[in-house]
């Protein structure tokens, strides 16, 4: 039997079914969410049930929003009214079907379909002091008893509603293109013939976990000693939200003892494997969109999306250092 999430509301009037909570985005198209509300018609009055699903930036403590400030901002939110019946007729999935199974006579079909240019889900690792919820994108689907969509001066009570976080995450491209090249010649003082220094990748994706092959190529025509090599990594967060800030990040840094004596060559791969757990105690690192405390992974590198888009836009570059006996 597959695994199905729900969550009912306070007052007990209805269950969100889900089938899935992770949503993939494949540049050109987005897998639609899929779901069913089971709704219990009596006492609900001169109020409708709605079910929305809402991409938001979340910045700051909920815990905050008494004093009438607003810590989320609605990117792109949809609402459809399922009942009395609003005329949302969904063409029904095997997965309606499974869920429609489990919510019996009482279950309403609805599927969203998730435009192809917003964020993905993004979250920025808190601090070890920072309490409630992280920053961050979070897609959300959440179901409500109320007159009208969305009146701003309309009460909802929490007990008429019900949601669940669900995520908008990409899975890298299979047909990935070659790997990026980069040259330098240094020259120092005292020392009229340089030293030329080649780093490459052999590919231009590489997922959570792996080894990434730095293929480092030294020609050393001083009469200096090249002493080590030192390969860093850095996340750059483009946070788009009222203006865009920007910010970098270190996520790795490695010293290899490779030592390249005067009038030598070096050629090697030299691995490296930025991790998070490397790096847990970075606040402010945008990592991939976290359900509950579960585990996640540095932010994946943002493919297709609209640079107009408001949300969180991610991407990594690997430097190499050289170390140079009395050259810096």
């Amino acid at each position: 039997s597959k695994r199905v999430f729900k969550k009912t509301s306070g007052n007990g009037q209805f269950t969100l079914y889900l089938g899935k909570r992770d949503y993939v985005d494949h540049v050109d198209s987005v897998d639609p969410v899929e779901g069913v509300l089971k709704i219990d018609p009596a006492d609900l009055g001169d109020r409708k049930v709605w079910i929305q699903l809402a991409c938001a930036f979340r910045y700051g403590r909920e815990d905050l929003d008494v004093i009438g400030l607003s810590f989320r901002k609605d990117i792109w939110i949809q609402h459809i009214q399922l009942y009395p019946d609003g005329g949302h007729k969904p063409t029904l999935t095997e997965m309606h079907d499974t869920l429609l199974k489990k919510a019996g006579e009482q279950g309403h079909a609805f599927t969203f379909n998730i435009p192809i240019n917003l964020p993905c889900s993004v979250t920025l690792q808190p601090g070890p002091d920072d309490k409630g919820k992280a920053c961050g994108v979070d897609f959300e689907v959440k179901a409500y008893l109320a007159k009208s969509a969305d009146d701003p001066d309309e009460k909802i009570d929490k007990k008429d509603t019900c949601r669940l976080v669900i995520r908008k995450i990409q899975f890298a491209p299979d047909n990935t293109g070659s790997g990026q090249k980069a040259e330098l010649c240094k020259s120092f003082m005292m020392s009229d013939k340089p030293v030329f220094l080649e780093a490459s990748l052999d590919k231009e994706i590489y997922y959570h976990g792996d080894p990434i092959p730095v293929t480092i190529k030294i020609k050393n025509e001083t009469n200096k000693v090249v002493k080590k090599i030192k390969v860093t990594v850095d996340q750059t967060t483009d946070v788009v939200l009222y203006s865009a800030d920007k910010y970098t990040k270190n996520v790795l840094c490695e010293e290899f003892g490779e030592t390249v004596e005067g009038n030598a060559t070096f050629d090697k791969t030299l691995p490296i494997t930025p991790l998070l757990t490397n790096n847990k105690e970075k606040r402010g690192l945008a990592l991939d969109g976290r359900l509950k405390d579960e585990d996640t992974n540095l932010a994946s590198t943002t493919i297709g999306m609209d640079k107009e888009m408001l949300g969180i836009l991610v991407s990594y570059k690997i430097k190499v250092n050289l170390m140079v006996s009395g050259g810096g």
